[in-house]
């Protein structure tokens, strides 16, 4: 090999195929041979290739790992306010939830990039108010229109964090909108690494105290395992933003394996859905389940072109979106013509709104994307019109989770 490299100094394409050979024996021979070639400008660059050691895994300086420590433990000290002042869990995490993990993240991101005060007050005084708004309704039950406040709330959150993240003015940088986008498919593999850990952790630390005849396992759920997992998302988007390549090709791996299994998980179910005769005219929870479905499809389609635009075989990924889009808008038209249905037939309700909405909201959205992913497939845009409409539509969803949560209430009169 060695007499080969020397032979080969000025052809490229012969280095390449001796490395392709047998990369370990090529690097080996090398780096001996190194010393006395490093003139070379061919094998400059081969030395850079060869030889080029990565940034280590970095926890951060001591001030970013003491903000984060103190975001940390704010998030734990909220999730044990049920425990400390007696309150009913479910009723508080129901209504709070968000209040755990969305404004510490968006903390983060106000901190780090040094929003200046006049910035952080619109984000503030909407996370506030809300705060006051959302415990501050009945606690009649049942209540609809107040548990679809409960269950929107969370998107209104979400939103401050992507102001956070992208920054004022910003929200027209589709770059920053779609980087925002994958930071949830890196977070999602950080947070299940950590709970995995976690989990082996808690196991192990219950069976010592177990062998010494300590039983702390309603101690260890009560306050380790709610601190740990209030704690978890902070730490996990820590950890990706000090270092982006941890986990950076894991989220690409996991779309391309779920959206060809989704595309035909979803043309199996239609027709299964044909032959059986069952539909969501009449039967209430098939449509929630189908609903259901629609969303996480949406979501995964969602991420998916977030994710395409970096793949080495673009074309194919985007006549499988354009596919796996086709497929929703059926579904989504499907859910959109029940629930009108049972809307004529059966009056308004806050629920059957909400569900008209929102699945009226996906429809047109998933349109746009189908149009710009047309567009993509038959060569007359690049991605980034796909990248456009994706994130241009995503304020859309905010301004009806904040109609729902703070308009239908007063409407339907807490009921």
């Amino acid at each position: 090999m060695k007499s080969e490299i020397i032979q080969n100094l000025k052809n490229p394409e012969q280095l390449e195929k001796l490395y392709r050979t047998n990369s370990a024996l090529f690097k080996k021979e090398f780096n001996a041979l190194w010393p006395e070639y490093h003139e070379e400008t061919s094998l400059q660059f081969w030395n850079q290739r060869l030889n080029y050691t990565s940034e280590p895994i970095t926890l951060g300086n001591k001030n970013e790992l003491f903000v984060i420590a103190i975001l940390a433990v704010c998030a734990a000290l909220i999730s044990q306010i049920p425990t400390f002042f007696g309150l009913d869990q479910d009723t508080f995490f129901q209504r709070n939830i968000s209040f755990v993990v969305f404004p510490f993240l968006s903390a983060y991101f106000i901190w780090k990039q040094a929003f200046p005060i006049f910035k952080i007050m619109l984000p503030l005084g909407i996370c506030l108010f809300s705060l006051v708004y959302i415990n501050l309704l009945p606690h009649t039950s049942p209540s609809d229109s107040i548990l679809l406040a409960c269950i929107h709330l969370p998107l209104i959150l979400w939103s401050i964090w992507a102001y956070a993240y992208v920054g004022e003015g910003q929200f027209s940088n589709t770059q920053k909108s779609i980087e925002f986008l994958r930071l949830h498919g890196d977070l999602l593999v950080m947070c299940a690494i950590i709970l995995l850990s976690g989990g082996l952790f808690t196991a192990i630390a219950l069976g010592l105290f177990n062998i010494i005849g300590l039983d702390i396992k309603e101690f260890y759920g009560k306050y380790v395992i709610v601190s740990g997992l209030s704690a978890t998302p902070i730490l996990g988007n820590y950890l990706i933003q000090k270092n982006p390549n941890l986990v950076k090709n894991v989220s690409p791996i996991i779309a391309k394996i779920f959206t060809p299994v989704v595309f035909v998980f979803l043309v199996i179910y239609l027709i299964a859905m044909v032959y059986t005769g069952k539909d969501p005219y009449t039967n209430r929870e098939f449509l929630l389940i189908f609903n259901g479905l629609l969303v996480g499809v949406m979501a995964l389609i969602l991420f998916s072109v977030a994710e395409a635009e970096k793949s080495e075989s673009p074309r194919y990924q985007t006549w499988l979106l354009l596919g796996l889009s086709a497929l929703t808008i059926v579904v989504n038209g499907i859910a959109l013509s029940a629930i009108s249905f049972r809307i004529i037939e059966w009056g308004i309700t806050p629920n059957r709104l909400a569900v008209l909405g929102s699945n009226l909201l996906i429809f047109i959205h998933l349109l746009m994307v189908a149009k710009s992913l047309l567009k993509t497939s038959q060569g007359k845009s690049d991605f980034n019109l796909v990248s456009k409409s994706i994130a241009q539509y995503l304020p859309i969803y905010s301004i009806w989770a904040a109609i729902v949560c703070f308009i239908f209430p007063l409407i339907f009169q807490f009921k």
